[in-house]
């Protein structure tokens, strides 16, 4: 892939970076529910803006390799930023959270995707330039990740839930109660915490815990520290809407995991062959026969991730479980009372 300029890659970032501060500014100072009409333009425009940056991309690369990267890596990285979305809302429901604040909610637990994944960013960065053969370890993680996608891990994620709460508990008063979108509050003359801290505390080590399964998948698309942070940044982006169309859709798309996990797996297998070809094992017998093994191409990876993506949506909707009549529409963040 041919160089970007250090002042285009610099523009970038800030425009971008503004762009979502700009949208948790106006989140603040607003606090709603958006109208689907409203999560139906914004995430137009988000996408829209992925594609524009894309194609910004194949004019300033002389090789046009950045744009293929970019695209591929957004569009794994936005694959995998839907997953965070499911468990995003079953996070919502289980503690109740007020419709009216779910959109301060998401975004700030955004921003803290934003900055966990610009450190894995740089360790991953540094780790690859000095340490070639942790390739292997990046992909057995993805294809245990992989596994476990298939598995189900529902009920494993709301035990970590339980015991955040837990531990929280122990040094912190958190009241039961919302004081609108206060993470403090006094009761009975005493000051206590609401339970928006605990939402932000889950959400936040839920977006640690996808960063560590999201950035090894796309250094195996490219390795280039500038294409990885844009393409998470543009994932990242509509999120909060997305969310809001997604809600009704939980139950219906009961496939998608797979779809993911086959991109995960994929990838895990991509990033082995890579591994072989950058750090051969040669003091095993017949190693040598492995390196015979081409190494995928980017816009291979771009046929696969796409076809698994529209896969996995087309066999949930078509074959997937309908649910019964009522219950088909999923309301975000609605929960049992008591």
């Amino acid at each position: 892939m041919g160089e970007l300029s250090m002042t285009f890659e610099i523009t970038s970032l800030v425009v971008l970076i503004a762009i979502i501060v700009g949208d948790l500014i106006v989140v603040s100072r607003r606090p709603h529910v958006p109208s689907m009409k409203e999560c139906l333009a914004w995430v137009g425009v988000y996408v829209g803006l992925a594609l524009i940056f894309g194609l910004v991309l194949y004019f300033v690369d002389d090789t046009h390799h950045a744009s293929v990267e970019f695209i591929t890596g957004w569009l794994t990285e936005y694959s995998l930023s839907v997953d965070n979305l499911f468990v995003f809302i079953l996070i919502m429901g289980k503690f109740a959270v007020p419709k009216k604040y779910q959109q301060e909610v998401l975004m700030v637990g955004i921003i803290i995707a934003l900055v966990a994944r610009a450190i894995f960013i740089l360790v991953g960065s540094v780790a690859i330039e000095h340490l070639s053969w942790i390739f292997y370890l990046f992909g057995l993680f993805l294809l245990y990740t992989a596994f476990k996608q298939v598995q189900g891990d529902e009920e494993e994620s709301g035990d970590e839930e339980s015991g955040i709460q837990k531990f929280v508990g122990r040094f912190l008063h958190v009241h039961d109660e919302y004081d609108g979108n206060k993470i403090r509050t006094v009761i009975d003359g005493k000051k206590a915490f609401t339970p928006m801290l605990m939402v932000f505390v889950v959400i936040g080590l839920t977006d640690v815990m996808f960063a560590i399964d999201s950035i090894p998948a796309i250094f195996g698309i490219t390795q280039n520290p500038f294409i990885v942070f844009t393409a998470n940044l543009f994932a990242l982006m509509g999120l909060r809407q997305l969310y809001f169309l997604l809600g009704g859709l939980v139950d219906r798309l009961s496939y998608l995991h797979y779809g993911i996990a086959a991109i995960l797996a994929f990838i895990g297998v991509k990033l082995l062959i890579h591994a072989i070809h950058e750090s051969p094992l040669e003091f095993i017998p017949g190693f040598e026969v492995l390196e015979k093994i081409p190494e995928v191409g980017t816009f291979v990876s771009l046929g696969v991730i796409i076809g698994c993506m529209v896969i996995a949506t087309v066999a949930s909707l078509l074959w997937g479980p309908k649910g019964d009549g009522e219950n088909d529409e999923v309301e975000v963040g609605h929960s049992q009372q008591g």
